[in-house]
C-alpha cells in the first residue's frame, strides 16, 4: 500500500509541475513578446482566475499606454483590485485616489472611493505607532458616506471610521495617562493630563474609551487639588467635586464608582480644612479693620436723611 501511494504521489506531482511549467511558460512567453493587446486580455483573465501577481504585472505594464482610451479605467481599476488582493495597499490606495480625482463622474468612483479608504484601514498599523494611516482612512470613508451615504456599503464604512475613532481615541488615553504618571515631575502634568483628555473626548466623543478618559480627568483635577498650595485648594477641590457629579451622572455604577465616591468625601473635606486655615486677604483685613468706622459713618448717614 505505502509504495501504491508513494508513487501515486509521484504521478501527481509530475503532473501538477508540468501544467505549472506550461502556465508559467505562457507567461514568460508574454512577457518577451511584448503584444499589449494580449497583455489586456491575459491579464483580464488571470485576474478572473485569481492569479493576482500575474494580472498585476501584465495590467501594471500597460498603464502609461492606453491613458485616455475608453477601457483606460477597467485597466486601472483591475490593476488596483489586483494590488489590493497581493496585499500592496499602499499603492493600491494611491491609484483609487487618484481615479477618483481624475474621473470625478466616473460610475466607479463610489467603489474607488470605498477602496481608498479601506486600504488605508488596513494600513492602520498598531496603537503605538504613527497613526497618520488611521486617520486617512477616515478621511476617505467619511468622504465615502458624505458622497454615497445610500450605498450599501454605509455600515461597514461606519463601521472602521468607529473602529479608527476608537484607536486614535485610545492613543490620546496613553498620552494623558503618561502626563498623569508624571505628576509634578517638572510642573504640573495633572493640568496636561485633563487638557489632553479633554481635547479626546472633544474630537472622538462616542468612543469606548470615554468612561476612561472621563475618570483619568475626574482623578487628574483631584490629585492636583490634593497637593496645591494652600491658597488654590478650596478653588481646585471645587473643580474636582463639580467633575464628581459630571462623571457620576454620566456613567451611574461606574467601575470607578468607588474610587470616585472616595475622591468625593476627600475633597469635600479638604475643602472644608483649606477654607478654615486660609488667612483672611488684605480686603478682608482692611474691610473688619474699618468696619466700625463704616458702621458709624452709615448710622449718621441715616440720622442726617431723617
Amino acid at each position: 500500500m505505502r509504495k501504491k501511494y508513494g508513487k501515486l504521489m509521484i504521478v501527481v506531482l509530475s503532473m501538477m509541475s508540468a501544467v505549472l511549467s506550461v502556465g508559467c511558460g505562457e507567461f514568460q512567453t508574454l512577457l518577451k513578446v511584448q503584444d499589449y493587446e494580449q497583455w489586456y486580455v491575459k491579464g483580464m483573465q488571470y485576474y478572473q482566475q485569481g492569479e493576482y501577481d500575474k494580472a498585476a504585472r501584465l495590467l501594471g505594464g500597460i498603464l502609461s499606454k492606453n491613458v485616455g482610451n475608453a477601457r483606460y479605467d477597467t485597466i486601472v481599476t483591475t490593476y488596483a483590485y489586483s494590488l489590493v488582493e497581493l496585499g500592496d495597499f499602499y499603492t493600491a490606495a494611491t491609484f483609487f485616489e487618484d481615479y477618483v480625482k481624475t474621473y470625478p463622474s466616473s460610475s466607479k468612483c463610489a467603489d474607488c472611493q470605498y477602496m481608498a479608504g479601506y486600504c488605508y484601514y488596513m494600513l492602520s498599523p498598531k496603537v503605538e505607532l504613527d497613526q497618520q494611516d488611521s486617520e486617512k482612512a477616515i478621511d476617505e470613508l467619511q468622504t465615502f458616506l458624505n458622497l454615497y451615504h445610500e450605498d450599501s456599503r454605509k455600515e461597514e464604512a461606519e463601521r472602521m471610521i468607529h473602529e479608527m475613532e476608537d484607536k486614535l481615541a485610545y492613543k490620546d488615553y496613553i498620552s494623558a495617562k503618561l502626563y498623569f504618571d508624571l505628576g509634578d515631575y517638572m510642573g504640573n502634568n495633572y493640568r496636561s493630563a485633563v487638557i489632553s483628555a479633554q481635547n479626546a473626548l472633544k474630537k472622538y466623543p462616542d468612543t469606548k474609551h470615554r468612561e476612561d478618559l472621563s475618570f483619568l480627568i475626574l482623578k487628574s483635577k483631584y490629585i492636583q487639588a490634593d497637593r496645591s498650595i494652600l491658597v488654590r485648594q478650596p478653588e481646585r477641590y471645587r473643580e474636582a467635586i463639580d467633575e464628581y457629579y459630571s462623571f457620576v451622572n454620566e456613567y451611574p455604577g461606574s467601575k470607578y464608582q468607588k474610587e470616585a465616591d472616595r475622591m468625593l468625601r476627600d475633597s469635600e473635606k479638604g475643602l472644608v480644612k483649606a477654607e478654615k486655615l486660609i488667612p483672611p486677604s488684605e480686603d478682608d483685613m482692611d474691610y473688619y479693620k474699618n468696619f466700625g468706622t463704616r458702621l458709624d459713618r452709615e448710622r449718621e448717614s441715616s440720622k442726617t436723611e431723617d
